[in-house]
């Protein structure tokens, strides 16, 4: 019993302490887990070998042709086109930029499958319009920050790839369904909040379009919005794996980018390329050392004392969903996103897949949102950091326009807990059984 105690402090422990000390999280997983490993006296050999287990998986070869058709459109004008197309259909409103950031987050998320690509793309366009347009810098900011977290929810997102593969297999078609209303309803909810700033604050309504100019406008950003097309119609279809739509995906951003809208030279690829592999890189050898993380804690038994500890506290499903709401979301506050998926998908997995009997489906979802928030919530929000340095505006400054934001989206989170049908309604209609 001793022995399995130091371990564990030393597995956790150690990881948590190595955060402290700033060092990368990828290395602090891995030195974790070689520390623990030559306490319980196992092979490092194993060590590697769980390593190499973890990436040798067709699913996450998903995440490298997503990333690069993202960076595609991100560079080739896709943004600016799907930003015309969103002000055509809500430009009108009061507040008609803020409302036309939140539709081209839901647009360009459902393209690239990043927050902090659609921030980058979309941001450095909308936020100086908006500007311009006699909106607060800081609302702008805002507004963009906390609307480019649909990219997470709203398909494709190799982050639900990752948990695919850190839950055990889940159907990442079914997770792809899951993600579109509750996608669509944070937008909503975020577009409720911009309009009713927008009107206290009196900020401008845009102009209207005639039916020729909305046509072409629509015409001009439909080869790139049919990226998203073909990855949910080849998966829901059949005709693809994740995997492979994926690939037909990057194939045919590559033909739109350099051939079609022509607004970057072929040059630009091996930037593209350069940019893709940084990026992928990082998340595969993340992927390996989680994996060796992962395998410790199953053989320390940590995910089933982690249920234990959970159901002592309360068996009451509603109290604990929260308590598990409360826990993911200070964690997303000081985690990256994608280490955060692999470390707490194996402990919180058993507790409300196997012991509350809520849907894998409706758990990654719920856990989707969760980290989204993070991802616009200081310290570590990336997403938030990004639209800073493009607003050249503090994070303070920031994060106290997006308070508002802030309860809109946890308000949409509390609904997706507690309301299964928002999320699994298209995955039980149109894929029903997995």
């Amino acid at each position: 019993m001793m022995d399995t105690t130091i371990a564990t402090t030393i597995l956790l422990g150690g990881f948590l302490l190595l955060l402290i000390l700033r060092i990368p999280i990828t290395f602090s997983l891995a030195t974790a887990s070689i520390a623990t490993a030559l306490y319980l006296k196992i092979p490092l050999m194993a060590i590697v070998q769980q390593m190499v287990q973890g990436v040798k998986s067709f699913s996450l070869l998903a995440i490298p042709f997503f990333i690069i058709a993202g960076e595609m459109m991100g560079r080739g004008g896709i943004a600016e086109k799907i930003i015309n197309l969103a002000n055509v259909l809500v430009g009108r409103i009061r507040g008609g930029l803020g409302m036309v950031n939140v539709v081209d987050s839901m647009f360009f998320g459902g393209i690239s499958g990043s927050a902090v690509a659609d921030v980058a793309s979309t941001g450095t366009i909308i936020i100086p319009l908006m500007n311009k347009k006699g909106y607060d810098n800081d609302f702008s900011v805002a507004i963009t920050v906390t609307s480019a977290t649909q990219g997470i929810i709203i398909p494709p997102s190799h982050n639900m790839i990752i948990y695919s593969v850190a839950a055990g297999g889940v159907s990442v078609g079914r997770l792809f369904l899951g993600g579109y209303l509750p996608g669509i309803l944070l937008g909503i909810s975020l577009g409720v909040i911009v309009y009713i700033i927008s009107v206290k604050r009196n900020y401008p309504k845009e102009r209207k379009y005639t039916l020729k100019e909305a046509v072409k406008i629509l015409i001009d950003s439909f080869l790139g919005l049919l990226t998203a097309i073909i990855i949910m119609g080849g998966v829901i279809s059949g005709i693809f794996t994740a995997t492979e739509s994926a690939a037909v995906a990057a194939v045919y951003a590559f033909i739109i980018t350099f051939f079609v809208y022509r607004q970057i030279p072929l040059k630009e690829f091996r930037g593209i390329l350069y940019s893709t592999l940084k990026t992928l890189t990082m998340v595969m050898t993340l992927i390996a050392s989680a994996s060796a993380f992962s395998w410790l804690m199953a053989y320390l038994r940590i995910p089933a004392k982690a249920t234990e500890m959970l159901l002592s506290i309360t068996d009451n499903k509603i109290l604990l969903l929260m308590l598990i709401n409360v826990l993911l979301l200070l964690l997303g506050m000081i985690m990256d996103m994608a280490p955060l998926i692999l470390i707490v998908t194996p402990i919180l997995y058993p507790v409300v897949v196997e012991k509350l009997g809520m849907s894998p489906i409706h758990f990654g979802i719920m856990l989707m949102i969760n980290l989204a928030i993070g991802l616009c919530t200081p310290p570590v929000g990336s997403a938030l950091f990004v639209g800073c340095a493009i607003g050249k505006i503090s994070i303070e400054k920031a994060t106290k326009a997006m308070i508002p934001f802030y309860i809109a989206m946890i308000v949409v989170l509390f609904l997706v807990t507690y309301i299964p049908q928002i999320t699994m309604f298209l995955p039980n209609l149109i894929m029903p059984g997995g």
